[in-house]
């Protein structure tokens, strides 16, 4: 058993304290925007229909989620900004090396979506009454633009880290190159279409929770009911569509980052027919997993569409591959969870 000296050395560690801190911040920020990225789009179809018919139930319900987005929003601006400050406390070397990059990305989400969406979001509120119809409608749909533009800047730069391109390394630093290449980067398509569908999914299972949760209070509430029908319609497209494109992410991280396919799915040693781990204990002293339950040939399946595919295992990549228990029970974790997502891996 390993001394107290060693457990303190092991919990004072300030890049496992750094890795903490930061993991904590962004679980918590990342229900925030989960829920407003895609509820934007719903206020927006609220604004022009309540326009288009005048039903009274469409506007009761425009007002109320309205509020539920105003207190996302602030919530999700709030842990936001501390995220963002850890960049620098947290992460000073990365932004040392990297800060040509990624700061300018992370300016362009300011820029062109904070301010577009916390600046319009006051009209929605407060305008409602003051404003003409047109200028309150422009308003939620410049709302809904900004929070798919925000999500669009930071999965550009999520995904650069990953599967960087369109750079230089001049002097030890990371100068950019091509901006194009480096927003769109190969796996930032599958990581934005993941997670803009994670959002809407997001928002229809709390609309839905919600409206269902007052329906057995007041079974003839008609704002309650209508919201129910749009969440699961909405639900019922989404879910088989993010099979779909999860499958296609997962195609090109084994093609771009094969280590870290390897580490989520605990492969140690490159072989065929490779079995789906449902549950295990990584032990990377011994390069095996303890107490595994397991679907035969399921990963192989999975990722290669093949049951009797070649994967490759950790010993290929010597020390280069990502530390395995938390990348494999991390992915156990998101796979099993609701459809409240943050960004992908």
């Amino acid at each position: 058993m390993p001394s107290f000296e060693a457990r303190h050395a092991v919990l004072t560690d300030p890049l496992l304290l750094a890795r903490a801190q930061f993991g904590l911040n962004i679980a918590f920020h990342i229900l925030f925007p989960s829920i407003t990225i895609a509820l934007g789009w719903f206020l927006l179809y609220l604004r022009v229909r309540a326009n288009r018919t005048g039903e009274d139930w469409v506007e009761r319900a425009y007002r109320l989620w309205v509020k539920v987005f105003a207190i996302s929003f602030g919530l999700g601006v709030v842990s936001g900004l501390t995220m963002s400050f850890q960049f620098g406390t947290n992460w000073p070397g990365f932004m040392e090396k990297a800060g040509n990059v990624a700061g300018p990305l992370l300016g362009y989400e300011v820029l062109t979506a904070f301010f577009l969406e916390s600046t319009f979001l006051g009209v929605m509120l407060f305008g409602r009454d003051r404003v003409p119809p047109w200028l309150h409608t422009l308003a939620a749909s410049l709302v809904a633009i900004g929070t798919s533009a925000s999500a669009f800047w930071i999965l550009a730069l999520n995904s650069w880290m990953h599967t960087p391109q369109g750079f230089a390394v001049i002097n030890g630093e990371v100068h950019a190159t091509d901006w194009i290449a480096i927003i769109f980067n190969p796996s930032f398509p599958y990581r934005l279409a993941h997670m803009l569908i994670a959002s809407g999914l997001t928002a229809s299972f709390l609309i839905a929770g919600l409206s269902a949760f007052q329906l057995l209070r007041n079974a003839t509430h008609a704002p309650a009911l209508g919201m129910l029908r749009i969440a699961l319609l909405v639900a019922a497209v989404l879910a088989p569509t993010q099979l779909v494109v999860g499958d296609l992410h997962g195609l090109n991280t084994l093609e771009h980052q094969p280590a870290k396919i390897a580490a989520m799915e605990g492969i140690w040693h490159t072989e065929r027919g490779v079995p789906l781990l449902l549950f295990a204990v990584p032990n990377e002293r011994e390069r095996r997993n303890d107490f595994a339950i397991s679907i035969p040939n399921g990963a192989s399946l999975i990722l290669r569409h093949d049951a009797d595919a070649e994967l490759k295992g950790l010993n290929e990549f010597g020390d280069q591959h990502p530390p395995v228990a938390p990348v494999f029970f991390a992915f156990r974790v998101m796979v099993g969870r609701p459809p409240l997502r943050a960004s992908p891996c």
